[in-house]
């Protein structure tokens, strides 16, 4: 009885101990073991493994990719227009002894503040160079702005053991102090675009218009020149109508030129004029033969 008092505590320490040194590696994972603070071994296989117990400790690193989603930060591109930036990144653990040295017992916290503290100078770095406008950053453009941040973010990276495998804009604002005075911008220069096409516009139509008038100024003074020959035109052979009338009749074209002279003076709106009665204009009006003793014309007979 006494001997098993004994052999069950011993028992005990000896399943405890067992227990103790027995850890299983997960697929998804990698493990140091460290002997007093200090790296002893480095498991990158899954399966089941032993280790000193009470002097050995086994910590565990996730072998799948990470992310980390990194705090807004300000940045200014060439064109002083500041934006508020938004990322995140995809990295994972490459190198676990490395990694634990960087990190030391903080893990997985103290590495993504320490990968975000690279991140953070680079996307400013690169998206404040020469040439990159915000239009650029707001443009399909930015993927190879993106490409830039995350190969030097890589290289600096690996110096804590972490590869990153991509760095993404998920939101690219403006700072709030500067929406109303952007806004503003933006009107302005609408409103200044639409004074230039109204000025273009009015511009354009000047020309139509004196265009136009230049073409009714031709047109009318063609119109009028033609006018001018062909009236002339007509005078002169209505002058040598009479010129052949006055010569096969003198007298009758005479009673023809003072019949038409009384027809322009003897007018309803002038109907009362003060003249000599022996004047030359009433020649034909004296008698059925007028003063001079020629014979009216007589009007020729209607036909019955």
């Amino acid at each position: 009885m006494k001997r098993l008092t004994i052999l069950l505590p011993v028992l005990a320490v000896v399943i405890i101990g067992i227990l103790g040194s027995i850890f299983i590696v997960d697929e998804r994972e990698r493990a140091l073991v460290l002997r007093f603070g200090q790296i002893r071994q480095v498991i990158e296989e899954p399966g089941l493994n032993f280790k000193w117990p009470l002097i050995e400790e086994v910590v565990f690193y996730d072998d799948r990719i990470l992310s980390l989603d990194t705090a807004p930060i300000e940045v200014t591109p060439s064109d002083d227009r500041r934006l508020v930036v938004d990322a995140f990144a995809r990295y994972r653990i490459n190198d676990v002894v490395q990694f634990r040295q960087a990190v030391g017992a903080g893990g997985l916290r103290n590495a993504e503040r320490l990968l975000e503290d690279i991140l953070n100078p680079q996307i400013r770095a690169v998206l404040g160079s020469d040439g990159v406008t915000s239009n650029t950053i707001l443009s399909e453009d930015r993927a190879e702005l993106m490409a830039r941040i995350t190969a030097v973010s890589r290289a600096l990276a690996n110096e804590i053991g972490v590869e990153v495998l991509d760095v993404r804009l998920k939101q690219t604002n403006l700072p709030a102090q500067n929406l109303a005075a952007t806004f503003d911008r933006m009107r302005a220069e609408r409103e200044r675009e639409a004074t230039d096409e109204r000025a273009r516009g009015e511009e354009a139509a000047q020309r139509v218009r004196a265009q136009a008038d230049r073409t009714v100024v031709e047109l009318v003074s063609d119109a009028e020149r033609e006018a001018e020959i062909i009236r002339g035109e007509a005078d002169a052979e209505r002058n040598r109508i009479f010129a052949e009338a006055f010569g096969q009749d003198e007298s009758f074209f005479e009673f023809y030129r003072s019949m038409t002279a009384y027809e322009r003076a003897l007018r309803q709106q002038n109907s009362t004029m003060v003249i000599s009665p022996d004047s030359e204009f009433f020649e034909y009006l004296g008698g059925s033969t007028g003063r001079s003793g020629l014979a009216a014309p007589q009007p020729a007979p209607a036909d019955q």
